[in-house]
């Protein structure tokens, strides 16, 4: 979802603006050159004709001084693989360009991901791409944003990823197949077919190399290319046209639908540390379905960046927040929960650094370290002074147990629930006998020379996950919430370390 821009009418079709003279510096424009038609095709027509890089330009030659040829040798072809990287060295060559070559061991890169090759030989020729561009913009003294990765996708490549990801299962976005440009990566050629590119090789007399694989219908690129496409196009000759308007419409659609998503996103989020994303579930149900299952998927990413996500995923997910309550564990390292108006999405690895939790009020919560957090309620006795009791407990308890107003920390309901979770950046609170006056929570953590490796361990205990602090468990507890003459029922937090919570869930066995 990232990398998408909104565009305007007067953006889209207005007619390309002149870039100032020299504007473009010496910014590295990488083409990726596999040595098959297509990606010789881009080396051409780069070296000897007009192409829109996305510059602002329009069609324009580009400067011979900025092109830098890459190709990756994936080492899953022997002799061939090495016929192409030795194609393409002299194709460079020969239009004077400098050549780059990365080899990669792909086979073993796919083992160690989801095992599939494709989908790893992708991602390490991006990767390679990038760095080489950042480390020409470094040489060249030139912006980062100015350089340019090109790659040799045609019309038939969209179209051939559109029916793929259609037969996957995909929205929006995918169905918009290949963009003509995200970020520093363009494809100038996807106006082109397959066929118009080796014709325009033929005319010059250029070869090129045929990678054997194309042709295997075990892999589904090919399989849409040899079994799906060729009756498509008998069917209407001019399929790759109209998907392509088809693509671009989407496309344009898909930004704006992410822009609006983006926006919903940060208003619905009320929590977000590491591995933890809690939004607001009573308004994301009543978010419309097309915003809202983005909103999810934003979600998911957000604490799983590289989660492969299914459509029934998501669904399940909006099901849960429509009913207000439930949970689901995902095989995406991903467990979702609905409780307390609020949309739990957390990473499952995140479980042992412990992002919060709610405390039953009466009930306990264990904490990762296996210290223990323990609220009672006691209502106040007639004609005693809930002050001067107050005062006597948080003296012989010397911290590790407070006793503050019920009704003020949100806690006098029946089966109320107070939210623990660790310290959150920029939060605020009034450490009790300050009268009021607020105080950073990391600055009171420093003051008690909590060293910053530990702070992750404290338990701050909220109202509510969306509620003000009641407690810095061990530390200080709020003036919001200290008890008055006029208490009726008393909160009693107390923190217990690791041997005494295991003292008490003993005993508790014992009386069950």
């Amino acid at each position: 979802m990232q990398g998408r821009e909104m565009t305007s009418v007067a953006r889209r079709y207005a007619p390309p603006a002149k870039a100032a003279p020299g504007s473009e510096g010496r910014a590295p424009v990488v083409l990726m050159v596999s040595g098959g038609a297509d990606s010789t095709a881009l080396l051409v027509l780069a070296a000897t004709s007009k192409l829109d890089i996305g510059d602002g330009r329009g069609l324009a030659h580009i400067a011979r001084e900025r092109l830098v040829v890459l190709h990756v040798n994936h080492g899953l072809r022997g002799i061939d693989a090495e016929e192409d990287e030795e194609f393409v060295r002299g194709l460079a060559e020969r239009f004077g360009i400098p050549c780059h070559v990365e080899h990669a061991d792909i086979a073993a890169l796919a083992k160690k991901g989801d095992g599939n090759v494709e989908n790893a030989g992708r991602e390490f020729r991006y990767a390679a791409a990038a760095k080489l561009a950042n480390e020409l913009c470094a040489e060249y003294g030139a912006p980062r944003g100015a350089a340019r990765i090109v790659t040799a996708h045609t019309a038939d490549d969209r179209a051939e990823t559109f029916f793929m990801n259609a037969i996957r299962g995909t929205g929006p976005s995918g169905l918009s197949s290949i963009p003509r440009q995200r970020n520093r990566i363009v494809r100038p050629l996807l106006g082109y077919s397959h066929e118009e590119l080796c014709d325009l090789l033929r005319m010059r007399g250029i070869v090129w190399r045929e990678d054997q694989t194309n042709a295997d219908t075990v892999y589904l690129r090919a399989y849409v290319r040899h079994e799906i496409m060729p009756v498509v196009k008998a069917r209407n000759p001019k399929v790759l046209a109209s998907l392509a308007t088809t693509c671009d419409i989407l496309s344009d659609e898909d930004a704006y639908l992410t822009q609006v998503t983006s926006r919903t996103f940060h208003e619905l989020e009320r929590r977000r540390q590491e591995g933890m994303v809690a939004l607001d579930a009573a308004r994301l149900a009543a978010t419309d379905v097309a915003v809202a299952r983005r909103v999810v998927r934003q979600a998911f990413l957000a604490v799983v960046p590289d989660a492969r996500l299914e459509a029934r995923h998501i669904e399940r997910t909006l099901e849960l927040v429509a009913e207000g309550t439930g949970s689901q564990t995902i095989p995406l390292g991903v467990d979702v929960r609905v409780e307390h108006g609020l949309l739990f999405v957390r990473a499952r690895s995140a479980r042992e650094r412990f992002t919060g939790g709610f405390l039953p009020v009466p009930g306990t919560l264990e904490l990762p370290d296996g210290s223990v957090l323990t609220a009672a309620i006691t209502p106040v006795a007639k004609g005693s002074d809930p002050v001067a009791i107050a005062r006597v407990h948080g003296r012989e308890w010397a911290g590790s147990s407070v006793l503050l107003d019920a009704e003020r920390a949100g806690a006098s309901a029946h089966d109320a629930e107070l939210w623990v979770e660790p310290p959150q950046a920029g939060e605020v609170f009034c450490p009790l006998g300050m009268h009021g006056q607020s105080k950073k929570l990391s600055d009171a953590l420093c003051d008690a020379k909590i060293p910053a490796a530990d702070k992750q361990d404290v338990a701050v205990v909220h109202t509510g996950p969306t509620g003000h602090i009641v407690w810095v468990a061990g530390l200080r507890a709020d003036e919001r919430c200290r008890v008055s003459a006029a208490t009726k029922l008393l909160l009693e937090l107390r923190l217990e370390s690791p041997s005494e919570g295991a003292k008490s869930k003993g005993a508790n066995a014992k009386e069950q």
